[in-house]
């Protein structure tokens, strides 16, 4: 009987315990995270979606772990649409090595911090280029591959400079994959291009 009471108040223990303690919400899968340091002030978080777009994931975190995309520009930024880098030549008309990738477009929606493959007219075209969406663009949907969602950081890249291209261009200082737990630049490094701020939005009136 003392044992059976004993065991007994050790499950009444473990449960009292169990209820004070908060339940862990689940974040993202690090391996389908896609951080960009941006020369805006900070970090970018972008949750990747191999469940819609596993080619494109994959390239993108490819070319991440290759340090492609680090010191890329966005060389085409519009106000009220998207921002759009990776792209080595920095003019649009650059890629990476890498062939071609066939399109894998899918129902996820243009939505503000969406991004997407940029690509030429043929469909299958996209390479490295990608573009994060400023605002709702849903006439693109199922016409590019979307492959994910910005989670956290959107002001960084609201701060992006425009302009086709810009006048001073904004970078990728690093890009790299949750799993592998890069670290973000040094703040005195990452932030020093964000005396630019004032310059950004006097390029955006008319």
């Amino acid at each position: 009987m003392r044992k059976l009471f004993a065991l007994l108040f050790g499950f009444a223990l473990a449960g009292a315990a169990a209820a004070q303690t908060p339940a862990v919400p689940a974040g993202p899968d690090p391996e389908n995270v896609l951080y960009l340091d941006l020369s805006t002030g900070g970090r970018v978080g972008i949750l990747m979606r191999p469940d819609k777009a596993p080619a494109h994931v994959e390239r993108v975190k490819t070319l991440a772990r290759q340090g492609f995309y680090d010191g890329l520009t966005f060389h085409r930024v519009i106000e009220g649409f998207m921002a759009q880098g990776g792209d080595p030549q920095g003019t649009g008309q650059g890629g990476s090595k890498l062939p071609d990738l066939k399109a894998e477009f899918n129902e996820l929606p243009h939505v503000r911090g969406a991004v997407a493959m940029a690509r030429a007219a043929d469909d299958n075209s996209a390479n490295s280029q990608f573009y994060i969406v400023l605002q709702p663009r849903f006439e693109l949907d199922g016409n590019y591959t979307v492959w994910g969602r910005v989670f956290e950081g959107m002001p960084f890249v609201d701060a992006i400079e425009r302009g086709e291209p810009p006048a001073n261009p904004s970078r990728i200082l690093k890009a790299s994959v949750g799993s592998d737990r890069v670290a973000p630049p040094a703040p005195a490094v990452a932030a020093a291009p964000a005396t630019t701020a004032p310059a950004v939005a006097a390029t955006t009136r008319n």
